[in-house]
């Protein structure tokens, strides 16, 4: 069984002066770098997912910005796959599916941001079209929100998503931290 590291969406909006900072970006963009150097070195498959907004009102991610490159943590090298998307999902619209089936790929490793949004919903996928998908949870991030008045902050959320990502037994995702997943 073939494995890929999938990076989704760590790009400079997300970070201290870009457009849309998350909460704690550095931490989960330095653990995210541990993967992709670990990737590198055992000569796994690595695929970068860059999100480019074209939606109505976006204010991040918007094309051709600084604020929508990927942030230099994971900045791609060489031949590593950059798929650019335009929704949360990272298989909708893209040649994802397609590169992962055409590479034999069948077990994915994912981390980025936002937990709650396009790493939520590119799991869930995964699980969806066959894939088994290992989610390292301190390599991702998101930001508070506010739902009835009331903020609901960034850990609480986090944590929330990635307990639900391992519903049933994991059955959208094994979640597991950066040290366990490098031992």
């Amino acid at each position: 069984m073939k494995n890929a590291l999938l990076i989704i969406d760590i790009q400079n909006d997300y970070f201290p002066g870009g457009s849309h900072t998350l909460d704690q970006p550095e931490n989960a963009g330095e653990n995210a770098g541990k993967l992709l150097e670990n990737a590198r070195k055992i000569g796994m498959e690595i695929i970068h997912i860059q999100h480019i907004a074209v939606n109505d009102g976006a204010d991040f991610f918007l094309p051709d910005t600084y604020g929508a490159e990927i942030h230099e943590c994971v900045k791609p090298v060489g031949n590593e796959k950059i798929i650019k998307k335009n929704y949360p999902n990272s298989f909708r619209e893209t040649e994802l599916l397609t590169y992962l089936q055409a590479g034999q790929i069948e077990n994915i490793v994912v981390c980025g941001m936002m937990t709650d949004v396009c790493v939520d919903a590119t799991v869930r996928a995964a699980m969806d079209l066959g894939f088994s998908t290992t989610l390292i949870g301190d390599a991702c991030a998101t930001e508070s929100r506010t739902l009835y008045g009331e903020v609901i902050e960034a850990r609480g959320i986090h944590s929330g998503y990635l307990a639900g990502l391992t519903a049933l037994g994991g059955l959208y995702a094994n979640v597991i931290t950066t040290e366990d997943y490098l031992k």
